[in-house]
C-alpha cells in the first residue's frame, strides 16, 4: 500500500492556514481581549473580543498608545512601562488588575503580554492578551467579604459583650442602690444632698442611655443592609448639622468650634450613618479639648476620595492609646468611663460606618499638643470595589 505521508502530490493538496485563518480564529475569542502593539507601544491591531470588553472600535484605537486601557492610578505608579519591561526581560508579563474601558466603567482582568518576534528575530511589537473575569471577581470579594463580617462579628460580640457585662451592669447597680437609699432616708435628708443624689441618678441614667443608643443603632446599621442607603449628599449640609448641635455644648467651655469647607464638596454615603460618625469624632473633640481650645473640621480630595479632618487642641494622645483606639477592649473601656470621656463605643460605631460606606479611620496625635482624626468616603458611587491581586488564571477554552 502507498504510504500517502511520503506521496509529494498529496502533501501539496494538503491545507495550509493562512494569516486570515488565524485571524478569524482569534476574532471569534469574544471573551478575551486580543491586540498588538508596535515598537512605540501603540495599538496595531484589535480582535473583536477587545472591541466587546473595552468598547473601542478598531477605528478608534489603531495607533493609540497602550497606556489607554489603565486607570489613572496605574498609569500614576508607571504600570504600563513595568508590564513590557518585565515582558522584554524574562519572554512575558502576567497581571490582575482593574482596567478601563471607553464609557469609563471598570473591570477586572487577567492579563498576558510578550513581545511579538518575526522569523529572523527581529522585534515586531508585543501581544496582549485579556480575559474579563469581573464577575469571578465580586464573586470571590463577596466570599471573602462575608468571612470578614463573620470574623468581625465574632470580635465584635465580644466586645459588647463585655459593655453589656460590665459598662451597663455596674452603672444600673450603681443607680439601683441610690435609689433605695432614697426611698428609705430621703424623708430625713437634708434637701441639697438629696437633690446632689438625684443629680448623680440623672448623670448615671443618661451616660446609661447614651450608651444603650450607641450600642443599638452601631448594631443595627452595622448588620441590617436594608436600612443602608447611601446617596450623593453635600458634606457641609452635615457637618453644618452637627456642629449646630454641639455648639452649646463647646459654648460652654469657650471652645471654638467651625469648619472651613468649600460648600460645593459632596461624598456618597448614607446620611444617617454620615451625621452619627461627624457627631461622635467632633463630640470625642470636645470632650478631649480644655476650655479655650480650637476644633476645626476641613476637607480635601484625593483621587476617588474626600478626606475630612477633625483637629482639635486638645490634651493628645499616647502612642499606645492610639494603637488601640478603634478596637477597644474591657479595661481601656472601664477606664474610659471612670475618667468621664466617653466608653470607647462611639468609635466603633464610627470604624463600623465607615467600612460600610467604603472608607477608613486613622489618627495622629502629639501628647499636650491635640489630634487630628481622619476619616474618608467616596466622592461618588463605587463601580467595583477594588480587591486584592491574587493571581487569577484564565479558564481553559472549551
Amino acid at each position: 500500500m502507498e504510504n500517502n505521508q511520503d506521496n509529494p502530490k498529496i502533501l501539496k493538496n494538503k491545507y495550509i492556514p493562512t494569516a486570515e485563518f488565524y485571524s478569524q480564529i482569534i476574532d471569534s475569542l469574544l471573551d478575551y481581549s486580543i491586540f498588538t502593539l508596535d515598537k512605540e507601544f501603540k495599538i496595531n491591531s484589535w480582535s473583536s473580543g477587545s472591541a466587546k470588553i473595552f468598547g473601542y472600535e478598531t477605528d478608534e484605537v489603531i495607533g493609540e498608545p497602550f497606556d489607554i486601557i489603565f486607570t489613572e492610578e496605574d498609569l500614576k505608579i508607571g504600570i504600563p512601562e513595568k508590564e513590557i519591561e518585565t515582558a522584554l526581560k524574562e519572554g512575558r508579563a502576567t497581571d490582575n488588575r482593574w482596567h478601563i474601558a471607553k464609557d469609563k466603567s471598570l473591570f477586572w482582568a487577567y492579563g498576558l503580554i510578550f513581545p511579538l518576534i518575526g522569523s529572523e528575530g527581529e522585534m515586531l511589537g508585543f501581544v496582549k492578551i485579556l480575559r474579563d473575569l469581573t464577575e469571578r471577581k465580586q464573586s470571590e470579594d463577596a466570599i471573602k467579604k462575608y468571612v470578614r463580617e463573620l470574623e468581625d462579628l465574632n470580635t465584635h460580640k465580644e466586645s459588647v459583650l463585655a459593655i453589656l457585662s460590665h459598662d451597663l451592669r455596674s452603672p444600673l447597680s450603681a443607680i439601683i442602690g441610690i435609689v433605695e437609699y432614697l426611698k428609705e432616708y430621703s424623708q430625713t435628708m437634708k434637701t441639697d444632698d438629696v437633690r446632689e443624689m438625684l443629680d448623680m441618678l440623672y448623670k448615671s441614667s443618661t451616660d446609661e442611655l447614651e450608651m444603650l443608643d450607641y450600642l443599638v443603632e452601631w448594631a443595627r446599621i452595622k448588620y441590617a443592609a436594608d436600612v443602608f442607603s447611601p446617596t450623593k449628599i453635600k458634606l457641609t449640609e452635615y457637618i453644618n448639622k452637627v456642629l449646630e448641635t454641639l455648639s452649646e455644648t463647646a459654648s460652654i467651655n469657650a471652645i471654638n468650634l467651625h469648619h472651613e469647607i468649600e460648600s460645593d464638596t459632596s461624598v456618597f454615603a448614607d446620611g444617617k450613618m454620615l451625621i452619627s460618625i461627624i457627631r461622635n469624632i467632633v463630640s470625642n473633640a470636645i470632650k478631649h479639648t480644655e476650655k479655650g481650645g480650637t476644633i476645626t473640621v476641613t476637607a480635601k480630595s484625593k483621587d476617588d476620595k474626600i478626606i475630612i479632618q477633625v483637629k482639635d487642641t486638645g490634651v493628645g494622645m499616647s502612642k499606645e492609646i492610639m494603637k488601640s483606639l478603634f478596637t477597644p477592649q474591657l479595661k481601656s473601656l472601664s477606664e474610659a468611663r471612670q475618667k468621664n470621656k466617653g466608653a470607647g463605643i462611639g468609635l466603633l460605631l464610627v470604624k463600623g460606618f465607615l467600612e460600610k460606606n467604603g472608607g477608613e479611620i486613622w489618627v495622629e496625635s502629639i501628647e499636650g499638643e491635640g489630634s487630628s482624626f481622619y476619616f474618608t468616603l467616596p466622592i461618588e458611587e463605587p463601580l467595583f470595589k477594588t480587591g486584592t491581586s491574587a493571581e487569577v488564571m484564565f479558564d481553559e477554552i472549551t
